[in-house]
């Protein structure tokens, strides 16, 4: 599975990585938990086996100015969820998004434009019943930056940052 991620500047980062931390402290599931140098947090603007993404793209609306709208939860299997951060829909958003998807294909459906769900994931598989201590643990400041865009390939475990020299 390859991913195209939008990445956040440092105080975006360090704020998610806060929730990441929080919830860990309390014993929930938490994307902390993941200690991989390749695991940061993001927004996830196409997944899918086959993606490629040109240098060029869109890279150069960055950086963005984001909205955080409160928190988010997705179905994850029997009793499961993932928890997340919604990301606002704007206008420049929408339009990277959807730059990015002219020149892609083999994009998963839920990652396309009018399925698209902008989100920074704090949790995966975290049980139902522990959702509302989570949702209480999480410090929802509503401002972020995306400063980067990058390609996680899962198969070779790398990260290519997109719109920088190589």
């Amino acid at each position: 599975m390859r991913s195209i991620e939008l990445v956040f500047d440092g105080p975006t980062d360090s704020l998610i990585r806060a929730d990441w931390a929080r919830l860990a402290a309390a014993g929930l599931p938490s994307l902390a938990a993941h200690s991989s140098p390749s695991n940061s947090p993001h927004i996830t603007l196409a997944a899918g086996l086959d993606l490629v993404a040109a240098q060029e793209g869109p890279w150069q609306r960055l950086p963005m100015d984001i909205t955080f709208s409160g928190a988010i939860v997705f179905p994850a299997g029997a009793g499961k969820y993932v928890l997340a951060r919604a990301v606002l829909l704007t206008a420049p958003l929408l339009d990277l998004h959807c730059l990015l998807h002219q020149a892609l294909s083999g994009a998963l459906p839920l990652t396309c434009p009018g399925a698209w769900t902008p989100h920074a994931t704090i949790s995966r598989r975290i049980p139902g019943h522990q959702l509302g201590t989570a949702m209480d643990l999480l410090d929802l400041r509503l401002e972020g930056r995306c400063t980067g865009a990058r390609l996680w390939d899962s198969s070779t475990k790398t990260v290519t940052p997109l719109g920088q020299p190589a």
